[in-house]
């Protein structure tokens, strides 16, 4: 009896056998699919935060690239007004346009390397509200008289959000030397307990004809609603056009 049910049980033991073999190998099948899911994942998330990362490049390049170029140009109508009359007029603006387009190239070459994904040039110290200085008297000696009025308890800000906050004046007051000029300019900076609000503020006559849009505002807009902010532009009661936008402390508050 012992050996019929030793007999019987063999076919049973190798049934079970086979199937823990099998289970063994769709769990192996699984575990290489999911390996596979997850690499592909990776990858596409690698592409994505490449992607980003050259797009953000490029509103770099756009917003260094038209403020330089912009106080160049103004620099050189201004030359060309005076030339002959002031000579010593002529010979500073001319500095001036030197010096912002060596600036200008510089950051090129900079911001051209790393979409070319070369990674041989160092990546320069990104600007802030402590280079708003330099800014301003770029823009001054441009011919734009701009105040800056500052209230509150400043603060250090994450690199991303202070990089956001220099971009929305740069790009405000080189709309200002476009298409506001003769004018004046004022900049205030209100810090507060969970964020900082950066207005700037024109002077200049709103034509209708003249749009005070486009990429530049859309760069702004996008910077601000990358770090959960808030924007507004447009022109103002008492004349002139305004551009107010508030920035959060830390990213993601």
């Amino acid at each position: 009896m012992s050996g019929f049910v030793s007999d019987s049980a063999i076919p049973v033991v190798i049934w079970l056998v086979g199937r823990a073999v099998h289970l063994q190998r769709s769990r192996a099948d699984r575990s290489q699919a999911l390996i596979r899911q997850l690499e592909a994942e990776r990858q596409e998330l690698a592409r994505l935060a490449v992607a980003a990362e050259r797009a953000h490049l490029a509103r770099e390049l756009h917003d260094v690239v038209t403020h330089s170029i912009s106080v160049m140009v103004i620099q050189a109508q201004g030359a060309r007004r005076v030339l002959g009359d002031k000579p010593a007029e002529v010979s500073s603006a001319l500095e001036v346009v030197e010096t912002a387009g060596r600036a200008t190239l510089t950051e090129m070459r900079r911001l051209l390397g790393l979409l070319r994904e070369e990674d041989a040039l160092p990546r320069a110290r990104q600007p802030g509200l402590a280079d708003l200085p330099h800014l301003l008297e770029q823009v001054r000696s441009a011919g734009l008289p701009v105040t800056v009025a500052e209230s509150g308890t400043p603060g250090t800000l994450p690199q991303g959000i202070d990089l956001a906050a220099y971009r929305i004046v740069q790009e405000a007051l080189t709309n200002s030397l476009k298409h506001a000029r003769p004018a004046t300019a004022r900049v205030q900076l209100v810090w507060q307990a969970s964020g900082i609000e950066v207005s700037v503020t024109d002077t200049g006559e709103v034509s209708p004809t003249v749009a005070r849009d486009g990429r530049g505002l859309l760069g702004m807009r996008e910077r601000i609603a990358a770090y959960g902010g808030e924007i507004q532009t447009g022109p103002v009661a008492s004349g002139g056009f305004r551009v107010w936008c508030r920035l959060p402390r830390e990213v993601g508050s």
